[in-house]
């Protein structure tokens, strides 16, 4: 049976409901509007976006899938809690993944690498939405690990940032963390611009480390 022609709309770029839903939840998530532990209510979402409840689930399980949220029985989808030794892992696999990325990728740089490092750092420093400093600081990392030719590895690493993201806003948020962060990436840049790869996968261990005791130093301590 030959199937009529439609007039229909090329959807192929068009973001689906539930994409549209979960980049909002995720947005609302890494910006702190939802806490931890805190119930994202399915019938609450679906009555703002005037949708049914099934778009609302299909975002949730997605974002479970990147580790934001997870099911309790009985009590439906909650922003998830990490642990201090959670994150102390997931910035240890950062290293070990990004320290990779940087070696195979020093090599290939150029000068069209160093000049949009350079154009990100220079907006970095003149930002002043907290949201965007998290973005453009994944953008600076992301510039320094595609030249390695490695597209999984890069993946991966931007699965683990996005999972950490709303923990590095909180960090740079605190303590001069914008200024740090600004100070070591250049430095990080002027090592790979020099080819001294050793000297900048310890700039990058040692920029990843301060991160992570500095966010611990801020962390709200957990009852025991």
């Amino acid at each position: 049976m030959t199937v009529p022609r439609l007039n229909a709309p090329d959807l192929g770029n068009t973001p689906s409901t539930s994409e549209i839903i979960t980049r909002h939840l995720r947005d609302a998530i890494i910006a702190g509007h939802f806490g931890e532990d805190e119930p994202i209510r399915q019938d609450d979402i679906a009555r703002q976006f005037n949708v049914s409840k099934i778009p609302v689930r299909e975002a949730l399980k997605r974002l479970e899938a990147e580790g934001l949220v997870m099911f309790q029985r009985n009590r439906g989808a909650m922003v998830t809690r990490m642990s201090e030794p959670e994150l102390a892992q997931m910035f240890e696999v950062r290293m070990l993944l990004e320290d990779k990325a940087l070696r195979l990728a020093i090599p290939n740089m150029n000068e069209e690498t160093f000049a949009r490092a350079e154009r990100i750092c220079q907006e970095f420093v003149g930002e002043n939405d907290v949201g965007r400093w998290a973005e453009l600081n994944w953008e600076l990392h992301a510039c320094l690990y595609e030249p390695a030719q490695r597209p999984f590895l890069v993946n991966m690493i931007r699965s683990v940032n996005d999972k950490l993201e709303r923990y590095l806003r909180m960090q740079m948020s605190l303590s001069a963390g914008k200024e740090r962060a600004d100070h070591e990436h250049r430095e990080i840049l002027d090592a790979c611009r020099a080819k001294d790869v050793e000297r900048a996968v310890r700039l990058l261990d040692e920029h990843i480390a301060g991160v992570c005791r500095t966010l611990f130093e801020h962390l709200p301590q957990t009852p025991t």
